[in-house]
């Protein structure tokens, strides 16, 4: 598989395509225990400028690269500013894609993170810890009580 394969499904963009890569601080529940993992995934530009005004966030930072610089055939590349314990987000190269699309329909977005330049004054915060696994249950309890005549017509 050769670099451009990646690319198929998505013949509207190029391996030069820019893209930012953040580093999220996320949590995985595992039998009542919560344990902390460093995950890279793309950021689109409304997200990137949103975190960039000083939202609270869970990146801690993020690395302007090209899609070219990030896979290389079947193989994710880490760049040397992440962490070695820093793993993939789930399905990395399709929201890679999605996201350098965002960054091609928003050149503008483009200026705030140079080109392989790395961006670290987020507003981190984990008060609102971030789970990859959780899952919601949803119980009758809670559905809104409605009144007898909402659905009528008076």
């Amino acid at each position: 598989m050769v670099a451009t394969d990646i690319l198929v499904d998505a013949t509207d963009m190029t391996m030069d395509a820019y893209v930012v890569l953040g580093l999220a601080h996320c949590f995985i529940k595992d039998e009542g225990e919560i344990y902390p993992v460093k995950v890279m995934e793309p950021i689109p530009s409304a997200a990137l400028e949103a975190v960039l005004k000083g939202i609270a966030t869970s990146y801690e930072l993020a690395y302007a690269a090209r899609l070219g610089d990030l896979v290389d055939g079947n193989i994710l590349m880490r760049p040397e500013a992440f962490p070695e314990d820093s793993q993939f987000c789930d399905d990395f190269v399709d929201r890679a894609i999605a996201a350098a699309r965002t960054y091609r329909s928003r050149p503008q977005a483009q200026n705030y993170i140079p080109l392989h330049s790395l961006y670290r004054d987020f507003n981190l915060s984990l008060e609102r810890k971030r789970m990859l696994n959780s899952e919601r249950i949803i119980r009758a309890e809670d559905n809104v009580k409605q009144h007898v005549y909402t659905h009528q017509v008076l």
